[in-house]
């Protein structure tokens, strides 16, 4: 790999996330690391580095489209790492895995699709543990918050001999920012092809649906992932359903099962919003889970989904600056561990949590992979960010701003 001409190659750069990945890159990035932006399109990946200022105004540019098998092999060959944006992953992420798993080039992305992901390990696992490759999927707010502060809990519950997580809950207390028409495209993908294939909706609604392993695994149905509306004593306030559960949920039993499960058999996981402890919190949170199933529906229905279309985010468009300056998350992360210990983690960062705060863990899961090879989890394959980059990542997310605090209680 030291003989290849680039380190990092920003895939998708000249997209909403892209750009700001690369700008973060070019801002945080060592000065020697040899960068490269890749897309579609010369004109507007020279635009996009135009921007990036003069940290980044050598970085070469490399045109690649994910339907063209030749250049997707040539880019894989030409780096060690992809970080890649482009998306809905399900209709164009596959040829750059296959070509990652193929060059033994690590891979980053920030997909939050669970039939990708599924497809991913599926048919390329076996390749990229030959070849050496990590393919590492959801760097971003899906799913390092929730990925790595389990592990973080389970890494530590070890440390002082207290046995293995069980039950464990993870609880947005607050979150702010906006969405992107790249995340609505990749919501839009998905229902699509469940209304297309509706064999696709087990798959959906199977917790351990990511599992590398599925006859290993408990014979459970949908009941871990649903948190009714309740007020929840433990954490002061309403809860109910988190918008990101059903799939952050489903990487963490798979980081669970790529270790051999070393947070323990036993290990349940969940995850939920906070609404607030005043009189209108369960109307909140009532509202919010009425839209999310509508929302949802509407995707996948025809008629509904071509109004939506028409109003919601296109491709490309996203929070503008000052949203994504002001936004932010605190997360919350609470287990008992089998000797009856309990402990918890905040997981929480400034920015944004889909677009300022993802191109900072997209970012910093790129240069981990590139630059910390010997601090890194011995694991290739078809990987989580626990399973393969781990508690490096917490660490160049704490220098880089982020709270990560593991406390017992």
């Amino acid at each position: 790999m030291n003989e290849r001409e680039f380190d990092v190659v920003v895939f998708g750069a000249s997209g909403f996330v892209g750009r700001l990945t690369a700008d973060y890159l070019a801002g945080h990035g060592p000065s020697d690391l040899r960068i490269a932006l890749a897309g579609r399109s010369a004109e507007r990946l020279t635009a996009v580095r135009e921007g990036l200022g003069e940290a980044a105004a050598d970085w070469p540019i490399v045109v690649a489209d994910t339907s063209e098998d030749d250049a997707v092999h040539a880019l894989a060959r030409s780096t060690r790492v992809v970080a890649t944006t482009v998306g809905p992953y399900a209709r164009y992420g596959l040829p750059l895995v296959a070509a990652c798993a193929a060059a033994g080039t690590h891979y980053a992305d920030l997909t939050g699709e669970v039939l990708f992901v599924r497809d991913s390990l599926r048919g390329y696992a076996d390749k990229a543990r030959a070849s050496g490759a990590r393919i590492v999927h959801s760097c971003g707010f899906d799913s390092v918050p929730s990925d790595i502060g389990v592990l973080l809990l389970a890494e530590q519950a070890h440390a002082d001999g207290e046995g293995t997580l069980e039950s464990t809950t993870l609880v947005v207390r607050s979150m702010r920012g906006g969405i992107s028409g790249g995340t609505i495209d990749s919501g839009r993908a998905m229902a699509q092809a469940i209304a297309a294939d509706r064999s696709l909706a087990t798959v959906m609604v199977d917790p351990y649906a990511l599992s590398p392993d599925r006859a290993a695994e408990p014979d459970a149905g949908p009941a871990p992932d649903v948190v009714r509306i309740r007020r929840d004593a433990s954490v002061g306030a309403w809860v109910g359903p988190f918008v990101m559960a059903p799939y952050n949920t489903r990487v963490v039993r798979m980081s669970n099962a790529l270790q051999d499960w070393s947070y323990g058999r036993t290990f349940r996981y969940r995850e939920a919003m906070a609404y607030g402890d005043d009189a209108l919190a369960p109307l909140r949170a009532v509202g919010v889970s009425a839209g999310l199933a509508v929302g949802i529906a509407g995707l996948a229905f025809g008629p509904t989904r071509a109004v939506l279309d028409r109003l919601l985010p296109a491709p490309g468009e996203g929070p503008d600056e000052e949203t994504r300056t002001n936004g932010g998350f605190d997360i919350e992360i609470r287990t008992r561990t089998t000797s009856g210990a309990a402990y918890r983690v905040v997981v929480s960062a400034q920015g944004d949590p889909g677009y300022a705060a993802t191109s900072v863990m997209l970012g910093e899961s790129a240069l981990a992979l590139a630059l910390d090879a010997d601090a890194l989890p011995e694991r290739t394959g078809v990987l989580t960010p626990a399973s393969g980059i781990g508690a490096r990542l917490a660490e160049r997310l704490r220098l880089a701003g982020f709270t990560l605090d593991v406390e017992r209680h």
